[in-house]
């Protein structure tokens, strides 16, 4: 069987030293594909020759002094919402079967101009619907650690697949916690930027006011070189935020001495907080204080309405965003027995969506209806507002906060798919964050029964660098990121 490729940093200085060139880190994503692909699940479309084809300009390049960044030559994958040139861009949804994107995403962009070799895309949940990554046309993926298990949601094929060794890096969504999630029950790192810090052109909308792309990988130093990568503004993304490319890699020096975090009391003592999670967070929270960092308890007072909140939210937006996809322009059309434009998007909806898009999107309607509007929608983002200010309170009295990234370890495929709501339950923690636009990560802290557990850093808006310094002091700290799952 193939070795799994390791991350970023190490690849890198191997590429620099001649030990191994980019083709062969190529093929070796390859080989490792081959090898655990058919039972993990993690991609989706692979793109091997195109790939090779990009792996040897890269050696040219390398070879003739012209090395473009740190990532030239390195392999990653692609959550099947970021679109690619002339690549198939589904989201997992039989609506979109057969579409290819005639544009790349900015992030993208910077990406390949930065070197990197996208090898394939990534399965996900529909439309980036779910916690689990089961509800994909193509099937779900498995959580390289238990294979019985789910890797999380909706970005659980990205995180597998840096989980199972077959890239070193990948790239995800999240709205709710689709990257955090994931990384967590994968064993993972997985960072969620400031709303705006990373455009949005190219990802294919959810919820516009809370999607943002982030990356996976190994450590915190890895994320933090794809973090400056794609990060800066652009102007085609209203909502991109006028600030130049992050240099997070420089603020990653170790030292938390002083730092004060906040630990909120609604956290550890909520219901259905899985022991384990909860000792190997606070074993975390415990050595942060060892290398020099204060703890003080805090309260987000409105964190328990996060949930209710986010779904209304993102349920609307998602009803409005999908409304694109209706047969006329792009994707499947299924003509109605009657014809007539109307049977057609009946139709073509019924058969294209999963369960899954289709209660959200009637879920949205409802909320956004009239009569109902007032009661659901505007209450909703009264509750965001509210939520915005708990942190900012919070964050006067600490410089980051600290709580799980779930409130149990992964859980069986399966397990949850009978009862949404304790399906919607396992982004408790994770919501607040996209609702008040604010940095996070997820770090491996440890495991309960053999599953890998995360602590989730937050920080104030605009500080990505300092939630990346914590996560990567910690990590320096501690080996957990360097065990592997049994594949």
């Amino acid at each position: 069987m193939s070795e799994p490729l390791e991350g970023i940093g190490v690849l890198r200085l191997a590429l620099e030293a001649g030990e191994v060139s980019a083709l062969e880190l190529v093929e070796a994503a390859r080989a490792r594909e081959d090898a655990v692909g058919t039972r993990v699940q993690a991609l989706l479309h692979p793109r091997w020759e195109a790939a090779r084809n990009e792996a040897v300009a890269s050696d040219q390049r390398r070879a003739a002094g012209g090395v473009r960044s740190a990532l030239d030559g390195i392999p990653i994958v692609l959550k099947d919402n970021i679109v690619q040139r002339e690549e198939p861009a589904t989201c997992a949804s039989k609506i979109l079967e057969g579409y290819r994107s005639p544009f790349s995403a900015t992030a993208v962009e910077r990406l390949t101009d930065a070197g990197a070799i996208v090898v394939s895309r990534a399965n996900m949940d529909e439309f980036a619907m779910g916690s689990s990554t089961e509800n994909s046309v193509r099937g779900p993926s498995r959580n390289p650690w238990d294979l019985e298990r789910a890797p999380g949601g909706s970005s659980g094929g990205s995180a597998a697949a840096v989980a199972s060794g077959i890239v070193p890096a990948a790239f995800g969504s999240d709205t709710g916690g689709s990257i955090r999630q994931p990384a967590a029950f994968c064993g993972v790192v997985g960072m969620k930027p400031t709303y705006g810090r990373v455009s949005r052109w190219g990802l294919v909308a959810f919820a516009s006011s809370l999607d943002q792309i982030g990356p996976f990988a190994r450590t915190a130093a890895d994320c933090a070189t794809l973090l400056d990568v794609v990060s800066g503004h652009d102007p085609r993304d209203s909502t991109s935020l006028p600030e130049p490319a992050l240099h997070t890699s420089a603020a990653l020096d170790g030292d938390v001495s002083g730092l004060v975090i906040g630990i909120p009391k609604q956290t550890l003592a909520l219901e259905g907080l899985a022991p384990g999670v909860r000792d190997r967070v606070g074993e975390a929270v415990a050595e942060l204080e060892r290398a020099g960092a204060k703890t003080r308890e805090i309260s987000l007072p409105n964190m328990q309405y996060g949930i209710a909140a986010y779904y209304l939210i993102c349920t609307a937006e998602a009803s409005s965003n999908l409304a694109r996809f209706d047969g006329v322009r792009y994707g499947l059309r299924v003509e109605g027995p009657e014809g007539g434009i109307t049977p057609m998007y009946e139709y073509t909806r019924s058969a294209g969506f999963g369960d899954e898009v289709k209660r959200r999107i009637l879920l949205g309607t409802y909320a956004l209806s009239a009569g109902y509007y007032d009661a659901y929608y505007r209450k909703a983002q009264q509750v965001r507002t509210l939520l915005r200010q708990d942190f900012a309170a919070a964050f006067e009295a600490c410089d980051v906060i600290a709580t799980p990234t779930t409130p149990e370890a992964a859980f069986r495929i399966g397990e949850k798919t009978a009862d949404p709501l304790a399906m919607y339950l396992a982004d408790v923690f994770t919501v607040s964050a996209n609702l008040a636009g604010l940095p996070g990560v997820s770090v491996p802290c440890g495991f309960d029964a053999g599953l890998p557990v995360g602590l989730q850093i937050l920080g104030p808006s605009l500080e990505d660098a300092r939630v990346m310094k914590v996560a990567d002091a910690y990590q320096r700290r501690t080996d957990y990121h360097e065990q592997r799952p049994g594949l």
